[in-house]
């Protein structure tokens, strides 16, 4: 299973940006797919996660704020952001738990 993850930038305090995650070699639909990122200096942390059914769940510090959802004709899962904020600053990277696979990371920098 591989995950290529894109859509990372910088942009300002309470822009907003949309990270897609492309997922190969595997039975995307069937399976929950999420997000986690880690900051500078901090443990990885759970942001968002997606099941099979469309069911969401969102980390407190990202409720309101974060979108997922998935395209299973596109084998594609994203993060719309919003209301960004510098905190939000960190590697974002999408996982897979079946299997405990993950992508490559891509950076989100969020100026104040």
């Amino acid at each position: 299973v591989q995950l290529q993850a894109s859509g990372g930038g910088l942009v300002q305090g309470g822009g907003s940006l949309r990270l897609s995650c492309v997922v190969s070699g595997s039975t995307f639909s069937t399976n929950a797919i999420g997000w986690a990122r880690q900051a500078p200096g901090k443990q990885r942390e759970f942001v968002a996660v997606i099941n099979s059914g469309g069911i969401t769940n969102y980390a407190g510090s990202v409720r309101g704020r974060f979108t997922i959802s998935r395209d299973n004709a596109k084998n594609t899962v994203y993060l719309q952001m919003n209301s960004l904020k510098p905190e939000d600053t960190a590697v974002y990277y999408c996982h897979y738990p079946a299997g405990d696979y993950w992508g490559q990371g891509t950076q989100v920098t969020v100026s104040s």
